[in-house]
């Protein structure tokens, strides 16, 4: 099993997509290894469960750790979206853009009693045991300013590899977020691209040519012009403009995949969540391929036919 991100409820449907036993000291075992797209919270809040309940979820009956690949750091804090606004406070201010390794440690300390506890009272093994954490280095001679380019033109780079799957990565466009992350897993039976949070962005189109599904975000700009009342404040149209600069409209997703030409297109991170389906299949005027609005628990398939 390979898991892209770590949002809110990830380990519960795991379990309930039948990818784990669940059954005490079972579930994650045959988790081999995890990608994380980007550090916005919505992607990790439920980080924690895999380095706190790791132990009695699987990992410990695991020959080695599970392997954990994300963004590293930011290498400056992101300007303020309002130059007349008035400086916030930094939190963590020796080291306010952590990187995924950073921020497991600041994790294991957040929860340093359990974890002293159950490694003492109960043996349960050191949590480093269970998983290494990875900050994926970008290629030699991918120079990035994020403060003015978050994505530049690149092309794809080897993130992971064994002998089911080989992983590659390439920059996207998700401003000001620094760095920021699309997958592409290659197998024997055919290959699935997720594009993690982006705008229509070149990267993304040439790391998902020729794929069998591409699992590409989506919003609804209408939606977005309708949240705030008119004229927004400062804050307001601050986050408007993130929304709209920094995802991929539904009359852009479907020009995206057709450029990639990529076989399916999978609508996900579904901006607003509660859009009816005929609304989000209007990505399709614009893609000639076959395409799903994403549900929970949807599985869907490369390849052969498999055997139950």
């Amino acid at each position: 099993m390979y898991l892209v991100d770590f949002g809110e409820g990830w380990a519960r449907r795991y379990l309930q997509a039948g990818l784990g036993r669940q059954e005490e000291f079972h579930g994650l075992e045959r988790l081999e290894a995890a990608f994380v797209t980007h550090l916005h919270s919505d992607h990790i809040v439920d980080y924690p469960n895999i380095l706190t309940f790791g132990s009695s979820d699987g990992l410990a009956s695991r020959a080695q750790p599970v392997q954990v690949f994300g963004p590293g750091a930011r290498p400056s804090l992101v300007p303020l979206g309002n130059s007349d606004a008035p400086d916030p406070p930094v939190l963590n201010a020796s080291n306010p853009t952590p990187g995924l390794r950073d921020t497991t440690e600041y994790l294991y300390q957040a929860f340093a009693n359990d974890l002293n506890d159950n490694m003492r009272d109960s043996l349960k093994p050191d949590p480093h045991s269970l998983i290494t954490v990875h900050d994926i280095e970008l290629p030699v001679g991918v120079a990035v300013d994020p403060n003015i380019d978050v994505a530049p033109r690149m092309s794809p780079f080897p993130v992971f590899e064994d002998e089911r799957v080989r992983v590659s990565a390439t920059l996207v466009d998700h401003a000001p977020v620094f760095p920021a992350f699309a997958f592409r897993f290659d197998t024997a039976d055919g290959s699935v691209v997720v594009s993690g949070d982006t705008n229509a962005c070149d990267n993304l189109v040439e790391l998902a040519r020729g794929a069998d599904i591409l699992v590409h975000e989506v919003i609804d700009i209408a939606w977005v012009e309708g949240l705030f009342p008119d004229p927004p404040s400062p804050a307001q149209q601050a986050k408007i403009e993130h929304l709209v600069n920094s995802h991929t409209p539904i009359e852009d997703v479907g020009k995206v995949a057709e450029r990639a030409g990529v076989r399916t297109l999978v609508l996900t991170h579904l901006a607003p969540s509660h859009n009816p389906p005929e609304r989000w299949l209007e990505a399709g005027r614009d893609f000639s391929g076959e395409i799903f609005v994403g549900e929970d628990l949807m599985e869907l398939g490369v390849g052969a036919a498999r055997k139950n």
